[in-house]
């Protein structure tokens, strides 16, 4: 499968997303690809991150390309793999749109705030252009970094994907979301997917393990 995670919102949490899939992957006995299409190049420096901690046994092989060359690139190199996960940045750049067209499945991050459920929107227009050109496209929304001690901004924004006719036509909210926790961003520092951690945060963990189970059940 050839997974990106990508939106037109910057931090939504996609990196740390594509990071941890790709390990869970991978420790899943999969053969896999990270790209790295986005600008920042956050997905590189993780790699080399872990690389660094891990005696160069990362675990998957990792890549970075631009714009067009995403396309080509893997289009190339999909039939070297097991799976692709492509992380692109959070705008509509020609390396986001050369993922999608070869993509199987889109996963878009959101937090549950105004400006980010206001983007949705802007999202959905690039995903149905996308799907002219890769009708078996399939997208799924993402709950990531919620606070659930205020669960009506949750439900709220869970209410858009039944009520919303556009987006409930152009994408699903999958029903996994993860929430604000610390050990996502000490896991990142290290190299690590939390289900590495030494020091286990089951909840988050528990969180990440259903992401995983969902999105590769698709």
């Amino acid at each position: 499968m050839i997974y990106t995670l990508g939106g037109i919102k910057g931090g939504t949490g996609k990196t740390t997303l594509a990071t941890n899939l790709a390990i869970m992957l991978s420790k899943n006995g999969r053969d896999v690809l990270l790209v790295d299409a986005d600008d920042q190049g956050t997905a590189t420096l993780f790699t080399a991150r872990r690389n660094e901690m891990l005696n160069n046994q990362a675990g998957y092989s990792a890549i970075r390309l631009r714009e067009m060359d995403v396309y080509q690139q893997v289009l190339n190199m999909k039939d070297r793999f097991s799976d692709i996960v492509i992380d692109t940045g959070g705008r509509d750049t020609k390396s986001q749109r050369s993922a999608l067209v070869v993509s199987d499945i889109y996963i878009l991050p959101f937090r549950p705030r105004s400006f980010d459920i206001w983007t949705l929107y802007d999202s959905i227009d690039l995903i149905e252009e996308c799907r002219l050109i890769n009708p078996k496209l399939k997208a799924v929304g993402v709950l990531n970094q919620a606070d659930f001690k205020v669960s009506t901004e949750n439900e709220e924004t869970k209410k858009l994907f039944v009520e919303d006719e556009k987006i409930k036509k152009a994408l699903v909210l999958l029903d996994a979301p993860l929430s604000i926790r610390k050990a996502f961003a000490t896991a990142a520092a290290g190299g690590l997917s939390v289900v590495e951690q030494k020091t286990k945060d089951q909840k988050a963990i528990a969180e990440i393990q259903r992401f995983y189970d969902l999105i590769t059940n698709l």
